[in-house]
């Protein structure tokens, strides 16, 4: 073989030249700095969209806060404040037409669309937090938003602040899904969501990231807290940008309290303590008995609230001149803090607006609680305020200190989470001398709140109607999981049918919202009737065709009942003290996915 002695160039394809071989490990180097830089890229990348998505979910549900409060000014100016300034006949017939007229279109969009979006709306969002991932229904939030603003503008005796917390929930937790978030994912939407609207409804940031925390999520050590820290920092914002950095209340600055007041407070705290309890118990009872009987249609229930609400309003507004029983009531509780109010008065208005509010919540208005009690405990303040002063002389930062402290304790007796009420006092005036009071005042709160209700009126709300917030603490590995009885995630309190007749079951879904039904006769299990096979069979005027549904004991594992139900043709299963024995719970796949997402909830 003859071999070349001629140097090899640099276009010899065989072997490179020694400038091609230096350079190649200096490409190879670009080549990988390029992709760190791409992958680094796509790090930041993913850590910002999150935040990114929060910021969004703050903004949505800031602006549609600042939306429903404006648009509940501009109601209530024009059906209110300027009939005030005119004649008492005047103020009779504009006020009169106002309610009924706001009433009856409430309740024939709460009744003939979304059922769900009356009263307060906190507990909704709680409960799909808990039961459905975050997730509700689209329509919910405008259908919340138009009846709030025509419900409370239009003077029933109302809060905006829940209504507020529910339409920036849903609203975020179906961006969320229009993001590309699956369902089961939602949980941190509907939170944020929540936060924004809060935080916008009292311009209180702080107020909101601990009453979301306290009262929704149940966790102030949530893994949750960063998203609902940045979305309460957006809703503040944006309501300050929009409506301006003012408190919710305006206070004159005062000076440190004397002993005086703080020897006073526990006599308001008790009473505003006392008026929120009551309250709670009032308007519950009311709320379960209009359900259970009722001679006129329930699209009718608000309208006897809000007539009830304008005679008590009316005969105060003849009186003194005073429009606190209609709507919020701001006006005189600034007014009161501000320029003092006679303890008469203030008993006067305490008085018709609890009947007022109790009427109007119980009998199915779109509103929330807040606000209510809030005037209920300041008035409350007013009133053991003005007693006072003739027996101890107080000055002008005690009376103010007192009637403040009523007003924390009002609330925080009411959704039984002080440490949001002292916060929300708190930014809401933004005075630190009032502190010590306020936490005087909560301490008191809860003792008498939990002495009458042991549990919060929004708990209450869903235990009567039929849902259980138990919230399943997950095992720490899968075999633990796995071994855990099915008792521990089944809904003890189902929903049977025990008459198959079609009035009892049309108003069997009318009143429950749920898609599948065990049905009981002579304590026997039939089966399980869906939601659609009732609704075909009344408008057939047929009988309703069951499924089978497998049954278990609540010792069953949850390995053992997993293939039960995969098996189960509704993918429901039923619990049973015996083979075919009485119905104890019922467990959906649903359930089970709900359990499971909170054990990596907290693996995470």
């Amino acid at each position: 073989m003859q071999v070349s002695n001629e140097p090899i160039t640099k276009n010899d394809p065989v072997r490179p030249s020694l400038a091609t071989q230096s350079a190649a490990p200096l490409q190879t180097a670009g080549l990988l700095a390029k992709l760190t830089l791409a992958q680094r890229f796509h790090q930041i990348n993913a850590r910002a969209r999150p935040l990114l998505a929060t910021c969004l979910y703050g903004l949505v549900a800031s602006l549609s806060a600042v939306a429903f409060q404006l648009t509940i000014n501009w109601i209530y100016h024009y059906c209110y404040r300027l009939p005030a300034a005119g004649s008492l006949a005047h103020f009779a017939w504009i006020t009169l037409l106002a309610i009924v007229a706001s009433c009856l279109l409430a309740g024939w969009l709460l009744t003939s669309f979304c059922p769900e979006a009356a009263g307060s709306g906190i507990p909704q969002v709680k409960l799909a937090y808990w039961k459905e991932f975050g997730y509700a229904p689209r329509r919910l939030a405008w259908i919340k938003f138009l009846a709030g603003v025509v419900s409370i503008g239009g003077g029933q005796s109302l809060g905006r602040e829940g209504p507020t917390v529910q339409i920036g929930a849903n609203l975020s937790s179906n961006l969320a899904g229009v993001l590309g978030v699956a369902k089961q994912n939602r949980r941190t939407a509907s939170a944020a969501g929540a936060a924004a609207g809060l935080a916008a409804a009292f311009n209180a940031p702080l107020a909101s990231v601990a009453f979301v925390l306290e009262e929704i999520i149940g966790d102030l050590n949530s893994r949750s807290l960063g998203t609902v820290l940045v979305a309460a920092v957006v809703g503040a914002f944006i309501v300050h940008a929009c409506m301006g950095a003012q408190p919710a209340f305006v206070l004159p600055q005062i000076g440190e309290p004397s002993w005086r007041a703080y020897l006073l407070m526990p006599v308001a705290a008790a009473l505003g303590a006392l008026s929120g309890a009551l309250f709670q118990r009032a308007t519950l009872n009311l709320r379960a008995a209009s359900r259970k009987r009722s001679l006129i249609p329930r699209w009718l229930h608000p309208l006897v609230g809000g007539l009830i609400t304008w005679v008590i309003g009316f005969a105060v507004f003849a009186k003194s001149g005073h429009l606190g029983i209609f709507a919020l009531g701001y006006d005189d509780l600034s007014s009161a803090l501000t320029s003092g109010m006679a303890w008469r008065l203030a008993a006067a208005l305490l008085v018709g607006k609890f009947i007022a509010t109790v009427a109007c919540y119980g009998l199915g208005g779109c509103g929330g609680i807040f606000s209510p009690n809030l005037f209920f405990g300041g008035m409350a303040g007013v009133l053991v305020a003005g007693i006072g002063r003739h027996f101890l002389p107080l000055s002008q930062s005690d009376m103010v200190l007192l009637e403040v402290g009523g007003m924390s304790a009002g609330l925080g007796a009411a959704v039984q989470a002080p440490v949001t009420a002292i916060l929300i006092i708190f930014e809401m005036t933004h005075q630190f001398a009032l502190v010590p009071g306020l936490m005087l005042a909560g301490l008191v709160s809860q003792v008498i709140a939990r002495a009458i209700n042991p549990v919060s009126f929004y708990e209450e709300a869903l235990e009567q109607d039929g849902h259980q917030m138990e919230h399943l603490v997950p095992p720490r590995d899968l075999r633990s999981w796995h071994s855990l009885p099915i008792s521990a995630i089944a809904t003890f309190k189902p929903v049977i049918i025990t008459e198959m007749t079609e009035p009892a079951l049309r108003e069997m879904l009318e009143n429950h919202p749920y898609r599948h039904f065990p049905v009981v006769v002579e304590d026997k299990l039939l089966g399980v009737a869906t939601r659609d096979a009732i609704e075909a069979a009344n408008a057939e005027h047929r009988p309703v065709k069951l499924l089978s549904v497998p049954a278990c004991r609540p010792g069953d594992t949850i390995r053992e009942c997993q293939g039960l139900l995969i098996e189960s043709p509704t993918a429901t299963l039923v619990l049973t003290d015996k083979p075919d024995g009485k119905v104890l719970g019922i467990v959906t796949l649903h359930d089970i996915l709900r359990a499971q997402v909170a054990m990596s909830d907290r693996e995470g």
